[in-house]
């Protein structure tokens, strides 16, 4: 809660001033010491600030505005349904319309949300801690439903959230537009910047930004495209809205998941063609299975566990387990398919995508891989575990039958 505010800012110093190099960063510290880290914080400058409430602004009235079916998330732990608008395909075309629009006619500049990046997540830090405290402060005294509760920890309650599935009103849910408007969607923007950046910069667009960001660009467009799934997951159903998720999609995403593109605006890197193809598709496959790995369990619950997998129909385990209300209830796990290979094998492909919009920035730097690893790739593994030990709980003896249908975790006979 106190290093990583820190470690965001000065990553993109490394990125952005010491050419992503450890080692010029070791010899800054140990050259300028305290001092120097404080000089080279950005701090929040009234521009950057302008330019993350717009944002957020808009974000907000697409949520709000838009035109979606309503989606039924799980039934939460004290038997609450949320009901969610599903509009997130069309936010994001829609934000990548006024992107090119406000580019094009010269109302927006890309390169200038480049130039103003520091400010701009210092700007995210302080307004993430402030909107921490609202939503602590709104848990307490006004949640949104009884999934909902404290501690007795001030600090803890803080970190991990008050609330399950805190909203402003009945139809303004807070964890989606954090997650998924502020942080996926942003994500989608910075990157677009940093492209246009280069070509400003360069003169022309380097096959590795292309194909970095046109992998990430597809990425995010399988989120949104399965967004009603994201719904379905850990972060939403699970997590709390606290400090620890709330921070982490309103600052952690925009600095360490663009991050190798960041790198790549001064730092252009030549593969040709057949290089940059390869990268591509290997990328775009990865993608690929992890968006149909999602959507083959999503449509085997949804079918009530009668649609078919890989053209025959699924292995499958009925769950018993009991809501906090007492309420008997029944889930359907598959075992067959991509499911059937692991009990979390969709992290495999997301893994594999990550390194894959990482390697265009070649070989010169360990930096622009951070996000792959050490990051996503204890992130996941932590989420396995932690998935596990949170189904385990739930469904009781059916998770031991699962897990011996479905004995890896990860990788197939492996993991």
């Amino acid at each position: 809660m106190f290093g990583c505010p820190a470690f965001a800012i000065y990553l993109w110093f490394t990125l952005t001033q010491l050419d992503g190099s450890l080692l010029a960063f070791y010899c800054f510290v140990q050259k300028n010491g305290l001092a120097g880290l404080r000089a080279a914080w950005p701090w929040p400058s009234a521009e950057a600030a302008a330019h993350v409430a717009a944002f957020g602004a808009l974000q907000a009235a697409l949520q709000l505005g838009l035109p979606g079916r309503a989606f039924k998330g799980p039934v939460s732990p004290r038997g609450n349904v949320p009901v969610y608008k599903a509009n997130g395909v069309q936010a994001y075309l829609v934000t990548l319309a006024l992107f090119f629009v406000g580019w094009r006619t010269g109302v927006f500049s890309p390169a200038r949300v480049y130039e103003l990046f520091g400010e701009i997540l210092s700007a995210l830090n302080l307004f993430s801690l402030a909107f921490c405290c609202f939503l602590y402060g709104k848990g307490r005294y006004a949640p949104s439903s009884s999934d909902a509760g404290t501690t007795g920890s001030l600090l803890y309650d803080f970190y991990w959230g008050m609330e399950l599935y805190p909203r402003l009103g009945r139809s303004f849910d807070l964890k989606t537009w954090t997650n998924c408007r502020m942080g996926m969607m942003g994500w989608a923007v910075l990157v677009l910047c940093y492209a246009a950046a280069q070509v400003q910069r360069e003169g022309a667009l380097a096959d590795s930004m292309a194909v970095s960001v046109l992998l990430m660009q597809l990425y995010i467009f399988k989120f949104f495209l399965w967004e009603t799934g994201y719904w379905c997951t850990m972060d939403i159903a699970h997590d709390r809205a606290g400090y620890y998720l709330c921070w982490g999609c309103l600052v952690w995403v925009p600095a360490i998941y663009t991050s190798p593109a960041l790198f790549l605006v001064s730092h252009p890197v030549r593969w040709g063609p057949v290089g940059a193809a390869a990268i591509a598709l290997a990328g775009a496959a990865a993608i690929f299975i992890n968006y149909d790995s999602d959507r083959q369990r999503q449509v085997f619950r949804e079918s009530g566990g009668r649609a078919r997998v890989w053209g025959r129909p699924p292995r499958k385990l009925v769950a018993q387990y009991s809501t906090g209300d007492g309420t008997q209830k029944t889930s359907l796990l598959l075992m067959s398919g991509w499911w059937g290979l692991a009990r979390h094998f969709h992290y495999l492909p997301e893994l594999a995508a990550a390194f894959f919009w990482c390697l265009p920035a070649g070989t010169q730097r360990a930096l622009p891989y951070f996000y792959f690893f050490p990051f996503l790739t204890l992130l996941l593994l932590d989420r396995t575990f932690r998935d596990d030990a949170r189904c385990a709980a739930k469904y009781g003896a059916a998770w031991v039958q699962y897990c011996k249908a479905v004995p890896c975790r990860v990788i197939p006979y492996v993991f």
